[in-house]
């Protein structure tokens, strides 16, 4: 009886340093890792969180942009530093959901080496095509992929992205096939759908909008569940092939068997963060908006979209060495 009454003492007693520690948390800065290039959707919500927690704790939270392997190469770094709450990572759907399903090997693993902490935002894809391409609606497109099989291109932001994989499950749902030509990020797809190159691209709405206003390409449809604030007119996918969804979702996590009670606190005080007007004008800007949730939350999100992605890219047989 002394030894469990002496157990139960010494959990009492980190329960409460832990409890201690997360009311004066975070004592130190705090890096938060980037997956992807400066200036992308990840690098803005990552700045915009980071500079009005930093004016919150009165401690800085510095970005630190790792990008490369689809993003799966910043998401093993954070996943082996120590999990003591000055780590974080910025995931998205790509490094995530379809980096699990796509990936023959990763150096992390998502379900062991890394706790969701916060849901951040849904930053959507947008189809767009080249004028050329006689289609003005997704029903037109997929008609016209069903008449001129293997004859229509996609751009891609490369293998195994999200923008890959939305195109894989249009086909796939819509019962026609195109041809995928992948490229190194949205900037060269972009380059070569301008002049007709290719004559379709799911791409972000930041690079696409202004060449959508000027006419050089054509908006089809929002690859979310809902309409863009920054495109209130284009419909989504979904209104015209039922079922669709393809929701780009960021979110912050940290490494595994990081305090409890700090992972609360963090998601708390980001939580206050994205419902400024701020925020969610900056989000906005780059067609996106606010889509918060708690660690369960989350970590309920990410599960099914594992599920869901890894079926589409069984079915289509993609996968990287």
């Amino acid at each position: 009886m002394k030894r469990i009454l002496a157990c139960l003492n010494a959990f009492a007693c980190v329960c409460a340093a832990s409890g201690a520690a997360a009311q004066t948390y975070p004592t130190k800065p705090i890096r938060l890792i980037v997956p992807f290039p400066p200036a992308g959707s990840a690098d803005l919500l990552s700045r915009t969180i980071g500079q009005k927690l930093g004016e919150t704790w009165g401690r800085q939270l510095i970005v630190d942009n790792r990008p490369g392997v689809g993003g799966n190469l910043g998401m093993e770094l954070a996943a082996k530093t120590p999990a003591d709450g000055y780590t974080a990572v910025m995931a998205a759907t790509t490094s995530n959901a379809i980096g699990m399903s796509t990936y023959a090997r990763l150096g992390y693993d998502l379900e062991k080496d890394l706790a969701p902490v916060t849901l951040v935002a849904n930053v959507p894809h947008i189809l767009v095509a080249h004028p050329s391409l006689p289609v003005r609606s997704v029903k037109e497109l997929i008609a016209l992929g069903k008449a001129r099989p293997g004859e229509i291109a996609f751009a891609s932001q490369g293998n195994g992205t999200l923008s890959h994989l939305e195109q894989e499950l249009l086909k796939s749902m819509g019962g026609f096939s195109a041809l995928h030509v992948p490229y190194k990020g949205s900037a060269p797809g972009v380059a070569d759908l301008i002049p007709g190159n290719v004559q379709l691209f799911f791409d972000g709405i930041p690079s696409s909008l202004p060449h959508i206003k000027s006419g050089r390409i054509r908006a089809l449809g929002v690859a979310s569940s809902r309409r863009s604030p920054a495109l209130p007119d284009v419909p989504t996918i979904g209104e015209s092939l039922k079922g669709f969804e393809a929701d780009n979702w960021f979110g912050i996590m940290m490494p595994a068997g990081t305090p409890r009670d700090i992972i609360v606190r963090f998601d708390g005080e980001a939580q206050k963060v994205l419902a400024t007007q701020e925020v969610k004008e900056r989000l906005l800007a780059v067609g996106g908006f606010v889509q918060a949730g708690g660690p369960a939350e989350f970590a309920e999100r990410i599960r099914s979209d594992v599920s869901k992605w890894g079926k589409v890219a069984r079915a289509a047989n993609v996968r990287i060495e």
